[in-house]
């Protein structure tokens, strides 16, 4: 039994906490016996604590689901591996790092592939024990990490990746990084256990205190973006912190602040929804860092820690109150907020193809479906990054779309650019306007989460949505589609046009009426679909579309204005009425 009561001004949840809480107060500042169970050559896989320990550090245990059954017939356990999820702020990776991540994907892990993420990072899958360390040593000796892209934590800090604007991206980005760090835990747990690092002095040989996550660091995941205007990328509102860019001149000013997005909820669960974010005001550059560091900790003081389900910064807002928050997070942060200053968002997806920047040099975004980088037959795509990584000069970008930017490239080295990606089909002029608006998550069969397919069933998905647009006359336009293999919101369903959410096996719930510019929550609008039954519902409110829409009216705004589905306006009230 659960109850809230007034605490020190705010109002705190009471109960008996999450066992998450005592893993954490536990843990020695994350250490657990993770460096043991390393040792244990019995199983492949992480005991007891430790399994959700190693999130802190970067990790997911997973199996391969498509043999787990006949592993189990022959009374083995599941393939045991990590996957790795590496911490990128801004996406920005330099050819030497990204030479090394394709080696040791190639050598060292099951699938052999890179998966950019919607989080803007890189992904290993199917890394078996024995590698596990080597991976972070890799890594660490190339000047990456993983630390604190899972668990309960600030993870990886999202910027947008912006190659025209460079001057205004280089500041934005610089913010993301520093962002990034200021939020990171302090513990050095990661150091120790994967790098060998010197152990530190304390009262159990470890740290004493984490001055801005605390000692049991936050009741949940949280995550944090920094935007520029008009491109919404990154999409803000399944954030939980964002720092929309406001520039004066081209140079940036500050930012507005928005808190409380977030778009994970549970199947059956009316307490638990998708939700936006609330824009709190304006702040100059240099508050930044405290307000982020307010917000996290106001977040930590006050968050759910009794049930995980409502532990997100989206349900403390709608709890204590938008105000109340915002009150104690100027209070903390020692600032008032502004009014915002005005922006718009008027789209989400990435420019692909040759962009030219302000700076005269030149960006190539290329078009990766679900950001799986593999050597497929006839398109060896991962080879050909590899290739281009050898002779470019500029950087990489990875995209929050999961598609990636060959960034900064001079005018006399744009062909020969361009020669490779075409050679390995990194390059396709063939490619639909609704392939390019459509995404999915990893679901099976490495995500333990998973209810139904998502990944490998997007493509032949797009196959039937782009012939039912052509059937109706429209053929170049698109609907943003996203497909997700659960509730838990990874390919961000829940700001589609149209979002799948796995329900089971081959089954789907359709939720409908979401915008282009990633603004507005959809509705549900059937559970439990079959795939035939999805392609019959698209092909009936296509033709709807297309016969009734006003104008150019995009089909997230047709089905709200048709009556298809009513508007969430306020997702604890509207969204499961």
């Amino acid at each position: 039994m659960t109850s809230t009561t007034q605490a020190n001004g705010p109002l705190i949840v009471e109960g008996n906490l999450a066992d998450n809480e005592r893993l954490k107060r536990e843990s020695h500042f994350l250490r657990g016996t993770i460096a043991q169970d390393l040792q244990d050559p019995v199983t492949g896989g992480f005991t007891a604590d430790n399994f959700q320990l190693i999130r802190f550090h970067g990790m997911y245990q997973q199996d391969d689901r498509d043999i787990r059954a006949e592993r189990t017939k022959q009374k083995l356990e599941p393939l045991h591996n990590v996957m790795l999820r590496a911490r990128m702020p801004g996406g920005i990776i330099t050819p030497k790092q990204w030479l090394a991540i394709d080696k040791f994907a190639a050598q060292s892990t099951m699938y052999g592939s890179i998966r950019l993420t919607t989080r803007q990072t890189f992904q290993f899958h199917g890394v078996l024990k024995p590698n596990i360390k080597v991976m972070h040593q890799t890594l660490n000796s190339i000047g990456i990490d993983s630390i604190a892209t899972a668990g309960d934590v600030n993870r990886n800090v999202l910027c947008t990746t912006n190659p025209v604007e460079s001057e205004l991206h280089e500041e934005a980005y610089q913010w993301a990084a520093k962002i990034s760090e200021h939020l990171l835990p302090k513990t050095r747990a990661y150091a120790e256990i994967w790098l060998d690092g010197e152990k530190l002095e304390g009262p159990n040989g470890e740290d004493t205190e984490e001055p801005i996550l605390g000692s049991n660091y936050l009741p949940r995941k949280f995550k944090t973006t920094v935007v520029i205007p008009p491109q919404n990328d990154v999409d803000v509102h399944a954030n939980d912190l964002n720092f929309v860019a406001i520039a004066e001149q081209g140079k940036l000013v500050g930012f507005n602040v928005l808190v409380g997005g977030g778009l994970a909820m549970t199947h059956g669960d009316k307490s638990t929804y998708p939700r936006k974010a609330d824009d709190f005001g304006f702040i100059p550059l240099a508050h930044t860092l405290d307000v982020a560091a307010a917000v996290v900790s106001t977040q930590r003081d006050w968050g759910n820690r009794v049930n995980r389900k409502n532990a997100k910064t989206k349900y403390t807002l709608d709890r204590v109150g938008i105000d109340t928050f915002k009150a104690e997070v100027e209070k903390r942060a020692g600032v008032n907020f502004a009014d915002s200053r005005p922006y718009e968002f008027t789209g989400r997806g990435d420019r692909l193809g040759w962009v030219e920047g302000f700076d005269g040099k030149h960006h190539l975004a290329l078009f990766i479906e679900n950001g799986r980088l593999l050597d497929y037959p006839g398109k060896p795509l991962k080879t050909g990054v590899a290739e281009i990584a050898k002779v470019h000069k500029g950087d990489f970008r990875m995209t929050a779309n999961q598609n990636l930017i060959v960034a900064g490239v001079a005018s006399q080295d744009k062909a020969q650019i361009e020669q490779i990606a075409r050679a390995h089909g990194l390059m396709d002029d063939g490619i639909s306007n609704q392939r390019k608006n459509s995404m999915a998550c990893v679901a099976f069969p490495t995500c333990p989460l998973a209810m139904a397919e998502a990944e490998r069933y997007l493509p032949s998905l797009v196959n039937e949505v782009e012939a039912i647009l052509t059937k109706h006359g429209a053929g170049d336009d698109s609907i943003i589609l996203r497909v997700t293999g659960c509730p838990n919101g990874c390919g961000r369903a829940m700001l589609a046009e149209l979002g799948l959410v796995g329900k089971g096996p081959g089954k789907y719930n359709m939720h409908l009426g979401g915008n282009i510019a990633g603004t507005r929550v959809p509705k549900m609008y059937k559970e439990n679909l079959t795939e035939q039954d999805i392609l019959t519902e698209i092909d009936q409110l296509v033709a709807r579309w297309v016969a009734e829409r006003e104008g150019n009216e995009a089909f997230g705004d047709f089905t709200i204005r048709a009556g298809i589905v009513d508007e969430v306006v306020v997702s604890k009230r509207d969204f499961h009425d």
